[in-house]
Formats: structure tokens, sequence, C-alpha cells
């Protein structure tokens, strides 16, 4: 029988970003036995690497270990859209609901400022990820979505957005972005850069290391207790055990129903010459999307290609998650029809990658961080 692919060929068929990473994808050593840290960060993603980057960049003395089951970059930030967008998925109203408005608005804030805090850090370490920031474009392609947008962007400036952070076009202004089919009305919101999400967050793991860090991949944490992390290769103590699991948070003990798990499909085209971008347009590599409830988010990539995705995956009851799902031919060849309804230049373009995965969203909505002094769990 002849051998199976490598660990390293199979982390690249997760995604085009992981399939075109120009480096190594070949697992670091995992947990041997057991080990004393400061914090123990379970999760190798964005969430895990950005807390761990931060926590050095305070305290370059920490101890700090990052868990990983798979290899950086496995999950959802190896395999999004590429989107480092600056505003809260929930709304500011309903975290005013929770806290108070003037709270509500420096969290927006502190989101809106992280998108050229996240290009920083790209250009300080060096991480050639392909960002640029270009905004994003929404589309409004029907009357119900063209009302949504003008009270949108009326209630942002009542909160104290200005109209360089987020305008209403009209509809010639929405085509000079992005020359979309059936367009009435955008909304260009100008704090969201586009990336390669495998290269960055490839590239931050590495950042992390520099600072200090150690990082075991290939380690399935399988409880997190108050001082420890239990793991198939052994235990992690530590005075202070980050949970950033995002939605494999379903595989920890006691913790399956805690996130939700929903996936997320996405296709991507083979590098396109000039002639189509200058039908399509997307200049300036601006994201786009239009304003459906169904969401649909793409971008052109540092290399030409499209890469677009959008939701309509079946969820899993009792929050399974499952490989297959990754390879959904409907799901994707309705994000492929959509896209080239949205751009008709694109219906000859090849299609060379299709690929899915799984992301956590709160059962109530409300993304959230949590911090347990007492029992050292965050």
């Amino acid at each position: 029988m002849p051998p199976g692919p490598s660990p390293e060929a199979r982390y690249r068929e997760r995604s085009m970003w992981l399939d075109t990473f120009p480096g190594s994808l070949a697992p670091r050593p995992a947990l041997d036995g057991e080990t004393d840290a400061d914090v123990a960060i379970v999760g190798g993603g964005f969430t895990g690497l950005w807390t761990a980057y931060y926590l050095l960049g305070l305290d370059p003395t920490l101890r700090v270990t990052v868990i990983e089951r798979d290899i950086c970059g496995f999950g959802a930030s190896g395999r999004n859209g590429g989107w480092v967008v600056g505003e809260l998925a929930a709304g500011i109203g309903k975290y005013a609901a929770l806290a108070d408005l003037p709270a509500s608005l420096r969290l927006a804030r502190a989101v809106l400022d992280s998108v050229d805090e996240i290009g920083r850090v790209a250009a300080a370490e060096s991480i050639d990820c392909g960002y640029h920031k270009g905004g994003v474009i929404r589309f409004a392609r029907n009357r119900p979505q063209a009302e949504r947008q003008a009270a949108e962007t009326a209630h942002h400036h009542e909160l104290g957005l200005t109209a360089d952070e987020i305008r209403l076009l009209t509809a010639d202004e929405a085509r000079a972005h992005a020359n979309a089919t059936g367009v009435l009305s955008g909304i260009f919101y100008a704090p969201c850069a586009a990336v390669d999400p495998a290269r960055l967050v490839r590239g931050l793991a590495e950042a992390v290391e520099r600072r200090g860090a150690t990082i075991v991949e290939q380690t399935a944490a399988l409880a997190i207790e108050p001082g420890r992390v239990l793991t198939d290769r052994g235990t992690v103590r530590a005075e202070v055990v980050v949970r950033a699991t995002e939605a494999y948070t379903r595989d920890l003990r006691g913790r399956r129903r805690q996130l939700l798990p929903v996936y997320s499909l996405m296709i991507g085209t083979e590098p396109l010459p000039q002639s189509v971008f200058d039908e399509i347009g997307l200049a300036d590599r601006p994201t786009f999307a239009d304003d459906r409830y169904m969401v649909i988010y793409g971008q052109r990539t540092a290399d030409d290609r499209i890469a677009f995705g959008g939701r309509g995956v079946p969820y899993l009851y009792g929050s399974r998650i499952s490989p297959s799902i990754e390879r959904h031919h409907r799901s994707h060849e309705r994000i492929h029809r959509t896209l080239v309804d949205l751009f008709p230049a694109l219906s000859g373009a090849r299609i060379t990658h299709r690929w899915g995965g799984v992301l956590a969203v709160p059962r109530n909505w409300t993304p959230f961080v949590h911090f347990d002094r007492a029992a050292g769990t965050a």
C-alpha cells in the first residue's frame, strides 16, 4: 500500500492560504511530560498568539507556553476570508445594553484602532502577509438592503464615527470601488484591511517565539482546570490558563455547548489578468460583500486571485464538528454562483481551491473576554 500524504501535505489541503504558504508547515515538537509556566495558552490561532505576543511585550520575563493540537493556524485563523475589520460583530447597541454607551464606544474605538495596530505589528515583525488597508465596500442590491444601509450609516455618525470612517455611497460611487451587478447603493467602511491569514498567523507564531514563548504542537488539550492544562502528552501547570480554543472549545471536557461551532466555506480563483480587474474594479483591494442576511465576503489577494466565501453549510446538531463539511459540494457551488452573479466577468475564471472551516459564535451572539483572577482562568 502506498504511503499516505505527509502531515504537512494534509495541512496544506485545509485552505488556499495554507496551500500557498511559502514556508514549512512541519509541526513543532509536542509537549513531553510535565512542565511549568506562568501562563499557559490553549490554542495556536490568532486569539492565543495575540494574547502571548502582548503579554510578553508587557513582561518579557513571563514563561508563556502555547499549546496547539495541530499546527498554528490549523483552524479558522488559517482558513478565513482575510479581513482585518474594525467593527463589533454584535453592534455597539448590544454592548451598550449590557454595560453603558460610553464603555461600548470605547470598546468600538479600540476594535477600530486594532486594524492599524495589526498592520504595525506585521511591519515591525517583517510578516509578509499582504496587508493592505483598502477598506470594505458593501453593496445594497435590493431596496431593503439600501434602506438598512442608510439607517446604519446615520446611526454610526450619531455615535461619533466620521464620514472618513464610514459613508453612504451612490450606486455609481459604489461601482467605482467594485463594479458589481445590480447595485443600488453602498457603504464604504475605511477601517478594514485585506491579509493572507495563514501568512499572518504563521508569522505571528514566529514573532511570539522570538519574544520568548514556547509553542508545543501536536498536543491535544483534554481539560482546563484551575492551575493546569491536561493534555494527551502531559500536564502544563500555570498560574493562569487562557482558553483560546474558539470553535474547538467543544472538545474540552465539560465545555461542549459553551460556544456554537458554525461552518463557513470558501473558494479561490487562479491568479487573474489585469484585464479582468479593469472590468470588475477592486483596484485598491477593498474587501467586499453585499448586505444580504446570509453573509458573503471576498477579497482580491496580493497575487491577484479572488478569495470568496459565505455561509450556507448546515449546522450539525449537538455542536458536532465534521471535516466532511469542509468539502460540502452544493455549498461550494452556491458560493461560486453567487460570485459570478456579483461579477459576471469571473464566469470563466478557474477555481483552484475549495475549502471550509469552523468558527466560534457565542450563543448570545456577543463576543466576550473573561478573566477569573481567583481561579486563574481566562
